[in-house]
């Protein structure tokens, strides 16, 4: 079998990428630091079906993105090229985003703590017999680990915060992490970027939901409203308290001279002679009080009722002396 060459293998990878962009609206870009080829193979089986991982170049991607554009017309792809920075990758999917998000973050692998690789998380070594034996006693000295003896193995005494996050793993920190057989660190596929149909946003997006993006929809229109009143601007969230105000500002101007208007009439009949108003807060008070007694009466005969239909059931149609 005769081996592809350099300039076969581009047209063969631009074919490709060019056909999933053609067949997929949805991608995610992953970051893939410290992602092993077998790791990298397991996550193609899980998402098997209707998702696709292709890594490859930045270049050699950039390159397809831009020849796809130019040949199609589809400007929108372009926006993937500042994501394609670092070591990363693209699954095309036609499947729900977050499902597929939480089904990539599954395949993560615990991994040793290699000299020189930047700590993703703090590590802490929690108190309690190691197994070492006392000779082993240098490297905990070195990090200055407080240890004691117990029953001639190692022990250490309280807990110690070996590396802190975004610190370099040292050679001293690594040998000891390796000696205990503490992996500190799991690494796989992260999802950096979300592109949809053309639009790029942050994984988080993904997260939000229909009660968030309610709330945050309110939150919005609060402001508008609060604007357009500030500054007097007609808007169809801030129309209602618009002729609101107006109302209240004509009714003032009505009961503090001798102009008037139907919806006006009422209040100022109230002001002049309050104790109209008391009659009325009673009457509402004494029908609310009527309203409630017949529906507590209602409840008490549909419960009255359900014994009596509870009480025919019970005898099975037959009276408590047996005759029917």
């Amino acid at each position: 079998m005769v081996k592809a060459t350099k300039a076969e293998k581009k047209i063969a990878y631009d074919a490709k990428l060019c056909q999933l962009v053609d067949e997929y609206t949805q991608i995610l870009i992953v970051a893939a630091d410290n992602v092993g080829s077998t790791q990298l193979q397991s996550i193609r089986k899980g998402l098997r079906g209707d998702s696709v991982v292709l890594m490859g170049k930045n270049t050699m991607m950039k390159r397809s993105v831009r020849i796809h554009s130019e040949n199609t017309g589809n400007t929108g792809i372009l926006n993937l090229l500042p994501l394609l920075q670092g070591n990363v990758g693209l699954i095309f999917t036609k499947g729900d985003l977050k499902e597929v998000s939480e089904e990539v973050a599954k395949y993560k692998v615990g991994a040793p703590a290699r000299v020189g690789l930047v700590a993703p998380i703090d590590v802490v070594v929690q108190p309690g017999n190691t197994g070492l034996d006392p000779s082993q006693t240098s490297f905990f000295q070195v990090l200055n680990i407080p240890t004691k003896i117990n029953k001639g193995t190692v022990e250490i005494i309280t807990p110690v915060e070996l590396i802190k996050q975004g610190d370099k793993v040292g050679s001293s920190e690594a040998a000891l992490l390796a000696k205990l057989g503490i992996r500190p660190f799991s690494y796989g596929l992260v999802v950096q970027s979300v592109y949809d149909n053309g639009s790029v946003f942050k994984p988080d997006v993904l997260n939000l939901t229909e009660d968030a993006l309610v709330e945050k929809f309110a939150v919005g229109i609060s402001m508008v409203t609060s604007l357009a009143l500030a500054i007097s601007y007609p808007t169809l969230a801030a129309a209602p308290h618009m002729f609101i105000n107006a109302y209240k500002n004509a009714l003032a101007i009505s009961v503090a001279t001798e102009y008037t208007f139907p919806q006006a009439e009422k209040v100022k009949e109230f002001l002049k002679d309050p104790s109209k108003f008391a009659v009325a807060v009673a009457a509402v008070s004494a029908d609310a009080g009527i309203g409630a007694a017949q529906a507590g009466a209602g409840k008490v005969e549909e419960k009255k009722q359900e014994v009596e239909e509870s009480d025919e059931e019970d005898y099975g149609g037959f009276d408590m002396f047996g005759e029917e």
